[in-house]
């Protein structure tokens, strides 16, 4: 029996009447519109998501705290309020209550839209990618709270992967250590976001909707905890090379090492860089698989919904 949600956590009318109904609903994190992208191309992207969920058949519900109010689905007017807004806070799980309680505005990452997603009792939440190890995490302990809040709430993502800046073999580690299932969808290797190809192999994968939705009805049924990593690598028309973009990502470090760039600057900056290096291929792939990750959820939502 799924918990009561709790009061604190306000969902829009389409989104209530949609799970009272037992109709498909996906979580689309908030991140990526106010710092993923920038302006404008962030609302463009949150437009185009939120677009492709519903023509899957399903009915987006993007996350984020608005005037301290914790909010599971957005009008028009609210998702141009993150993506225009002068100070919206970056929310993992442990910043919710703050920004809640002093009335700010809060853009969820993973670890928090997963965490509501489930309160809210939406399985299917779609996202760009996950975060993950951090290079040199073995001195600075560097790893993203997703991981750990993946290992604990029950809810399926749809992701490309993680991004290939971080430690990509200590990623899958650590997914595995915190007893997460990576399932591949028409892939046999973990994704590295811009590209199809990580070289490390996925030993779970599936060919279609059908198939991804006994795994995940499965996992339900047995009651396991923590969630499920889809990986749905970024669009072959568009995705880098692997052999390309670990050279651009060696680059990108360069840069960051002569300039001094470290701690909490080091991943926008080197996001930036290679937005540059690549001259508007990384940002354009970012792009297409975070509206196909969006699709992907919306008809794994829809297929769960029909049973």
């Amino acid at each position: 029996m799924t918990p009561a949600r709790p009061p604190a956590i306000e969902t829009s009318p389409e989104v209530e009447a949609a799970l009272a109904a037992g109709r498909a609903v996906v979580a689309l994190e908030s991140t990526i519109i106010a710092h993923g992208f920038p302006r404008p191309d962030n609302i463009e992207v949150a437009r185009a998501m939120e677009a492709a969920v519903r023509e899957a058949g399903a009915v987006p519900a993007t996350v984020a705290v608005l005037g301290g109010v914790v909010r599971v689905g957005l009008a028009a007017a609210e998702l141009e309020r993150l993506a225009f807004g002068a100070d919206v806070a970056k929310c993992s799980t442990r910043d919710l209550a703050f920004v809640r309680a002093t009335g700010g505005d809060g853009a969820t990452t993973v670890a928090a839209t997963a965490r509501l997603a489930a309160a809210a009792g939406i399985a299917v939440f779609a996202t760009g990618g996950i975060g993950g190890v951090h290079r040199g995490a073995g001195t600075s302990f560097d790893v993203s709270a997703d991981l750990v809040e993946l290992g604990r709430t029950r809810v399926a993502v749809v992701c490309s992967g993680a991004k290939s800046i971080l430690d990509l073999a200590a990623t899958c580690e650590a997914l595995e250590t915190h007893g997460v299932a990576v399932i591949g969808f028409r892939c046999d290797e973990f994704p590295a976001f811009y590209s199809r190809e990580s070289g490390l192999g996925l030993t779970r994968t599936v060919a279609d909707v059908t198939a991804l939705a006994a795994v995940v009805r499965s996992h339900r049924d047995l009651d396991l905890p923590g969630g499920l990593v889809v990986c749905n690598p970024p669009p072959a028309d568009v995705a880098l090379a692997r052999d390309e973009l670990d050279a651009l990502v060696e680059r990108a470090l360069s840069l960051a090492a002569a300039e001094g760039v470290g701690g909490g600057a080091l991943t926008p900056f080197l996001l930036a860089a290679l937005d540059r290096l690549s001259k508007g291929r990384t940002r354009a792939v970012n792009r297409a698989l975070a509206v196909g990750n969006a699709a992907l959820a919306g008809r794994l939502a829809s297929a769960l919904a029909a049973g």
